[in-house]
């Protein structure tokens, strides 16, 4: 029996516009993916770092293993 099942954030291969950040961290919540893109454009526009937060994540993420 699993208590905890592990989750892991990747970057999204089937639900991408540039590197499928947006994607990975809507599959990772459990959100609609155009909720999260309209979510970080307002982090864009409002806080000014969303641009720096996406290319670091973009680096850092792995990519989505097909197995």
């Amino acid at each position: 029996r699993v208590l905890f099942r592990s989750r892991r954030l990747y970057k999204s291969s089937t639900d991408k516009k540039l590197a499928g950040v947006c994607g990975g961290f809507s599959e990772y919540f459990g959100l609609d993916s155009t909720a999260v893109r309209i979510g970080y454009l307002a982090l864009i526009i409002f806080a000014g770092f969303g641009i720096l937060f996406y290319i670091i994540c973009a680096l850092v993420m792995p990519n989505e293993s097909k197995i």
